[in-house]
């Protein structure tokens, strides 16, 4: 299953892995509405080109789920006039702070120490994991702004990857997408002009050989495992997504009505 790309989607200057969710099917035969559920990353390094088209699409509402410390390292999003802006961090501004300085100034030994042998891939698996488990309040608080008036949405992370993208599943599972096109659309995120620039600290010699991007990929890649550890969590803590958005995400069978007539064709 692929995702429907729009022939005229924008390629952003300051905006990474920005696209529109529209054309995703649902099980029931139905699609997601073009125009109403954007995804990127942060929108901090906008051009003014970018915010005149960001300011086009009539947004009503951008979730920008990332936490203190990203804003300190990236800045605020840019302002589009008539827009709310509501930060739900995803995660601790403390949690993995040394971690994340590592990752930005550690050399190759000190990289290999912390993600060589999957280790990489084992924190990304519990990061996931552990999002959709622990914020449910977050998710909840969404969907339900969702269903009532908050659209069209844009929800973005740092590299609208991660966060933004357990973020954006879930909101998919709630309208009945086909998972197979919630996971190729998560994995749009891999394509070359969408993906994270990775920030190290030193000379591009040292900061960015091929070893060093090598132990970096799992963080910045978009993998499908990923994505099924969440969908794991959901069906190991809940029994599966219907009891997960009534009992962990209350929304209600008329919430959830609401919520697909403002995103389905």
């Amino acid at each position: 299953m692929t995702q429907q790309v729009p022939s005229t989607e924008p390629e952003l200057a300051g905006v990474r892995n920005f696209r529109d969710v529209g054309g995703l099917p649902t099980v029931d035969g139905r699609r997601v509405r073009h125009g109403v559920l954007f995804r990127s990353g942060h929108l901090a390094h906008a051009t003014e080109e970018d915010a005149a088209f960001l300011a086009s699409l009539g947004l009503h509402t951008i979730f920008d789920f990332r936490n203190a410390a990203d804003h300190r390292l990236e800045g605020p999003d840019v302002e589009l006039p008539g827009v709310r802006n509501v930060n739900l961090p995803l995660s601790d501004p403390a949690d993995g702070a040394e971690f994340w300085k590592m990752v930005r100034d550690g050399d190759v030994d000190q990289l290999r120490a912390i993600l060589d042998d999957g280790q990489g891939a084992a924190r990304m698996v519990t990061s996931y994991r552990k999002i959709v488990k622990e914020r449910t309040a977050e998710h909840s608080r969404v969907l339900h702004a969702l269903a009532e008036d908050s659209v069209p949405a844009l929800m973005h992370c740092a590299a609208g990857k991660d966060r933004a993208g357990i973020s954006i599943a879930v909101t998919l599972l709630a309208v009945g997408v086909e998972r197979d096109a919630i996971v190729a659309d998560y994995l749009e995120s891999n394509a070359k002009h969408r993906r994270y620039k990775v920030h190290r600290n030193g000379s591009p010699a040292t900061a960015y050989t091929p070893e060093v991007m090598e132990l970096l990929s799992p963080l910045f890649d978009a993998r499908a495992e990923y994505l099924a550890a969440a969908f794991g969590s959901i069906e190991e803590t809940w029994g599966g997504v219907d009891t997960y958005l009534e009992q962990g995400l209350r929304l209600t069978p008329q919430t959830r009505e609401r919520l697909r007539a403002r995103l389905l064709d």
